[in-house]
């Protein structure tokens, strides 16, 4: 006789679960709802539109949405999304988009480069070590933090869709990011075996040699960038206009410059690791060497959301950063923790405590878009307004709403102006930042 293993499914504790499952009727149909119907369709909640219907108290007029199509460059878009209405507002134009391949291409070649001198700094160590084996399980990928988005605009500036379009490759990133991945990776093992001959030179030559095959390969699949453009515009009375002689740096310096410099990364963290009102970085996470660090100030979720108000109520748009993994509706408008009953159907609910979802890798900032808008009742935000780059057959022509309890659950960044800030919140992002370890939640990436 086999001698029972403690925790094991014994064929006595699957016959009890067998023999109560159908003694359940409500099995039987959700059995054969789902033959035929997804678990998220089956377990929608029509009652709860009403209260997440697409009206607003307090509104940004924004231009329509732009499409990430097959990519992970939410974080681009809503950078770009952001600062195109900044260059709209000054010129009176009603639809106008920055070029989003134009970042990306110098996203994707800055991240390896990255990825190779972080390789380098720890080509002493061996293939199995934890800070290694994080950074080569993904070197270079399409998502990012609002950091690196300025990194990228400070030090290559910006140009309009039309001066640098879209690309097969640009819209569709997965080939180009296996092979770059796979040079990473090579790299690191052949730096190893370098440094373990203490041939130190040699990593650099051979470090250069594949960055310039990088660089050729993402110029090939993104395009050459141009170095000079005229900037064409119709206004909102029909008017046309046009500047020329434009480079990206001077395009760039002539509508956002230090405007840029203005802004300050919240993050939303309740765990015990990161008191609020500190700021933080993140080891090993980043993309221009030469760029800003990762900065977040940790502050409470009803600072956050009286910060995002404010710069609303300016007629500001919000970058931000949630999960969007739980209860989205991607064809309807409304995302909304309460539209799904999940309870009934399986058992159990997605979500649980905030702090708890990030400790035990639940939960994480998984997607980034812009707030234009809330709903105020009785000085308390009721729902949000939220532009996403997913185009326009989406959503109300590609804008959301989020609920209360959805935003409070699975919002995690909001960057703002620094003047929303208290003194005690100015002055505690300038002090020495505390390092997370690469894998923090808190480093996950926007796709």
């Amino acid at each position: 006789m086999k001698k029972e293993v403690l925790g094991a499914l014994t064929e006595e504790k699957v016959k009890s679960i067998c023999e109560r499952y159908s003694k359940d009727e409500k099995n039987t149909i959700i059995r054969h709802a789902l033959s035929r119907s997804t678990l998220t369709n089956i377990s929608y909640r029509s009652e709860s539109l009403p209260t997440v219907q697409p009206h607003f108290s307090v509104e940004v007029k924004t231009m329509p949405v732009a499409n990430q199509k097959q990519s992970g460059r939410c974080w681009i878009f809503a950078g770009l999304n952001v600062l195109r209405e900044i260059v709209a507002k000054e010129l009176k134009i009603t639809k106008f988009e920055l070029s989003q391949n134009y970042i990306s291409l110098f996203d994707k070649i800055e991240k390896a480069n990255f990825a190779l001198e972080s390789v380098i700094t720890l080509a002493d160590r061996e293939h199995d070590d934890r800070v290694l084996q994080h950074i080569l399980t993904e070197p270079v990928s399409d998502g990012g933090q609002w950091d690196m988005f300025v990194n990228l605009v400070e030090k290559y500036g910006l140009v309009p869709q039309d001066a640098f379009p879209e690309t097969a490759q640009s819209n569709a990133t997965r080939e180009t990011d296996v092979l770059v991945n796979a040079a990473i990776r090579k790299f690191a093992h052949d730096a190893h075996l370098l440094k373990l001959e203490g041939k130190d030179a040699e990593i650099r030559a051979l470090k250069d040699e594949v960055m310039e095959k990088i660089y050729a390969m993402f110029l090939n699949s993104f395009g050459v960038p141009p170095t000079t453009f005229d900037f064409e515009w119709s206004d909102d009375k029909k008017a046309y206009h046009i500047e020329r002689g434009f480079t990206p740096h001077s395009f760039f310096e002539r509508f956002i410059g230090k405007k840029i410099e203005e802004y300050q990364s919240l993050i939303n963290s309740p765990t015990s690791d990161k008191p609020f009102n500190k700021n933080f970085t993140i080891d090993f996470l980043g993309n221009v060497i030469e760029g800003k660090p990762i900065n977040h100030l940790n502050v409470p979720m009803e600072r956050l959301k009286e910060a995002i108000i404010a710069q609303l109520k300016d007629g500001l748009p919000v970058w931000f950063g949630s999960d969007v993994g739980f209860y989205r509706d991607r064809s309807s408008f409304a995302w909304d923790s309460k539209a799904f009953d999940y309870v009934s159907t399986v058992g159990f609910p997605l979500e649980f405590e905030k702090g708890a979802m990030l400790d035990y890798r639940h939960s994480a900032m998984n997607h980034a878009m812009v707030i234009t808008g809330v709903d105020i009742v009785d000085g308390e935000p009721t729902k949000w307004k939220i532009e996403n780059s997913w185009g326009e057959d989406n959503g109300v022509k590609g804008y959301y709403v989020m609920s209360k309890e959805f935003f409070d659950t699975f919002v995690y960044q909001a960057v703002v102006l620094k003047k929303y800030l208290t003194k005690e919140e100015v002055a505690a992002t300038k002090a020495e930042a505390t390092h997370l370890p690469p894998w923090d939640p808190m480093g996950t990436l926007a796709e």
